[in-house]
């Protein structure tokens, strides 16, 4: 018989509310709140927030909460400037940073905070990223070359060359992509996702790497690349406004031109 309900241990329960000590701008942040340890269900905390004392952004809250409010709280985070990725997680149903996302733009709303989706989480906040990170090094993010570069002279590339790095390089790995994608969601133990292509298109982009046939055959698989059914939530949800999608297209590209020859 199909099971339209969650398995009663993943059923998501009512948490604590902890409400503000006096404040008259106040805003309610829910939430996710799992630990392994203590063998109860999952449960979304209410903090009540006064935003006169608190900085701009999701982070802060949720510093504040921790700092302030309760210390148990657990969440990733870094550099704070959008440049780290640690701070990803589901904002009002949008994978972002926390750290770039202002509070106001959810003014008179509750701002929900969930890990980011599809993934295992270790405690509250945090996801399992091991296995992002293991597909991540199986395509060898680094120039791979055979010619020996002169020794008083680094490896030239033209501008235009360059600029074809552009909207590649700037990816942080912040996962917010790759756990937007069904693809990557029903057949993430083989597809590689969108975040790990594109950073492999990264490298086929480069003029400077020798490495582009060896590189593209490891990618020819059913599964590795195209599982990708350009649904774009990749593109959308992407902090830093990379487009994920137009990379793997290039890498379809790059694959059927080699066939072609």
């Amino acid at each position: 018989m199909a099971e339209f309900r969650l398995p009663k241990n993943s059923r998501i329960n009512k948490g604590k509310h902890h409400k503000a000590n006096g404040g008259k701008n106040l805003t309610t942040v829910k939430v996710y709140r799992w630990s392994p340890d203590d063998g109860e269900n999952p449960r979304t905390d209410t903090y009540e927030v006064d935003l006169d004392n608190c900085g701009p952004m999701v982070l802060d809250a949720l510093i504040k909460i921790k700092d302030e409010m309760d210390s148990t709280l657990t969440f990733r985070r870094s550099c704070r400037e959008g440049i780290c990725g640690s701070c990803a997680m589901n904002i009002n149903g949008t994978n972002t940073l926390a750290c770039t996302s202002s509070i106001k733009q959810f003014k008179g709303k509750e701002v929900a905070i969930y890990p980011l989706p599809h993934m295992e989480v270790i405690k509250d906040l945090v996801p399992d990223l091991t296995h992002f990170y293991a597909q991540y090094a199986s395509i060898k993010p680094w120039m791979q070359t055979d010619s020996v570069p002169l020794s008083d002279k680094e490896r030239l590339q033209s501008i235009e060359d360059r600029e074809k790095l552009d909207g590649l390089y700037e990816c942080i790995l912040c996962a917010c992509c790759q756990t937007s994608c069904p693809s990557y969601w029903w057949n993430g133990d083989r597809y590689l996702g969108p975040a790990v292509l594109l950073q492999s298109y990264r490298w086929l982009a480069d003029s400077r790497d020798e490495y582009t046939g060896e590189r593209l055959e490891d990618l020819e698989d059913p599964f590795k690349l195209y599982r990708c059914h350009t649904i774009m939530n990749c593109a959308n949800t992407c902090p830093k406004g990379l487009n994920p999608g137009k990379a793997i297209g290039e890498i379809k590209k790059m694959i059927a031109q080699r066939h072609a020859l």
